[in-house]
């Protein structure tokens, strides 16, 4: 297997600690710019984004909720993703509000890329607002539980700890640990974890 990925990227990051998590080996392809005309990664998705995973028959799957899917369901140990429908679909929910503050803080990054007189300030402030609302919705959900969702550690884990870091990377201005006891107590146990510290992504 090949799992493409670029070096930032929070959703090629959950792949990743899934992979440790699972013990999978993977051959990890860096990109270096997606944009560029002969990336490697539109061979595999038509949308050419990572992260994509290229099986050894040459399958590809791509968005990471498919792709940590499959491999939770490939070694059938250890399971991050509950089988019982309710814990399941409350992991996933977890995953899923996880990935949309991803998306949301992806927008503003993007945005705030465009030279500052093609900058809208009215997307910058409907994004933050998801930001500021999902962080919040994370935090209330888990309440003073010692995990995510229930009393394990599981893929709702994974996606809380890899928008943070992200948020940390791209946004260290939203000071996020002092609003959010609980989360910042969450994440320093992930960072403990050599899944989530050998998956760090570049200070720079």
């Amino acid at each position: 297997m090949k799992l493409f990925i670029t070096q930032g990227s929070p959703y090629a990051r959950k792949v990743r600690v899934v992979l440790a998590e699972k013990h999978i080996e993977c051959e990890l392809v860096t990109v270096a710019s997606l944009a560029a005309p002969d990336s490697p990664v539109s061979e595999f998705n038509p949308l050419g984004k990572v992260p994509t995973l290229v099986l050894d028959d040459g399958t590809s799957y791509y968005d990471s909720a498919v792709i940590v899917d499959y491999l939770d369901n490939k070694v059938p140990v250890s399971r991050l993703i509950p089988q019982d429908n309710i814990n399941r679909a409350s992991v996933r929910r977890w995953e899923a509000l996880a990935d949309g503050v991803c998306d949301a803080t992806v927008a503003v990054v993007m945005e705030k890329r465009r030279p500052p007189e093609k900058q809208d300030e009215t997307v910058i402030e409907r994004q933050l607002l998801k930001i500021t609302r999902g962080l919040k919705c994370l935090s209330d959900d888990m309440r003073e539980g010692k995990w995510a969702a229930g009393d394990r550690f599981t893929l709702a884990d994974i996606a809380v700890g890899c928008v943070l870091g992200y948020i940390d990377l791209r946004m260290p201005e939203i000071n996020w640990r002092e609003q959010y006891p609980n989360l910042a107590a969450l994440y320093e146990k992930l960072m403990q974890r050599p899944s989530f510290r050998d998956t760090a992504p570049p200070a720079s």
